[in-house]
């Protein structure tokens, strides 16, 4: 074997080793703050998932948004991608009791603040119970608009390529209804913003 060669593979076992050794130091945080990580986390969930049900589609990255409705919190009906069309959308799944999903809302509150009338929008869908979700907003409000959906096989992180069901969960969806990105995990404070630029 060459010389460079050895350095090669030397480089590629430190580097991998490296990258095992932050895993069990510091868990899955850093690597799934990379797009990379998060391309990988969204492949293993979604080859281990158990099939969705008749009919349900599962948004893949680069994809088209398969039309779906949830029911908006205040009264009617939220479809998507529709009733966002000709601006980025960013949804995030979330629940009242996913304690991870809480601390990230003032984060995406901030970033819909932020946004203006013609920047990218945040929708929050809640697999939740709707007087719990309520209940919740008392005591952390935000201004983006919310929608609800029964947890399940085909409930909207299902619907937007999250089958297992990992909170918080999000999605950047573009002006024209295509999934951009997917995310894994909660956002930490001002990585929103990096992460919705496409």
């Amino acid at each position: 074997m060459r010389t460079g060669t050895k350095v090669v593979l030397v480089a590629v076992a430190a580097g991998t080793l490296g990258v095992v050794a932050g895993l069990l130091t510091r868990g899955p945080g850093p690597l799934l703050r990379t797009e990379p990580g998060q391309r990988i986390a969204q492949q293993v969930l979604q080859a281990n998932a158990p099939p969705a049900p008749e009919g349900v589609a599962v948004a893949k990255r680069g994809e088209a948004l398969s039309k779906f409705a949830v029911a908006a919190l205040d009264g009617g009906e939220i479809v998507l991608p529709d009733d966002f069309a000709g601006r980025p959308l960013l949804v995030n799944i979330w629940a009242s009791w996913c304690g991870p999903c809480i601390r990230e809302m003032p984060e995406l509150d901030r970033y819909a603040r932020a946004q203006g009338d013609d920047g990218t929008r945040v929708l929050g869908i809640a697999l939740d119970d709707p007087a719990a979700v309520r209940d919740f907003l008392q005591r952390v409000p935000v201004s983006y608009p919310l929608a609800i959906d029964a947890p399940g096989r085909a409930d909207a992180g299902v619907r937007l390529g999250n089958p297992r069901g990992v909170l918080p969960y999000s999605v950047l969806v573009s002006a024209d209804g295509r999934v951009l990105k997917q995310r894994i995990g909660p956002f930490e404070d001002g990585e929103v913003d990096d992460w919705a630029r496409h």
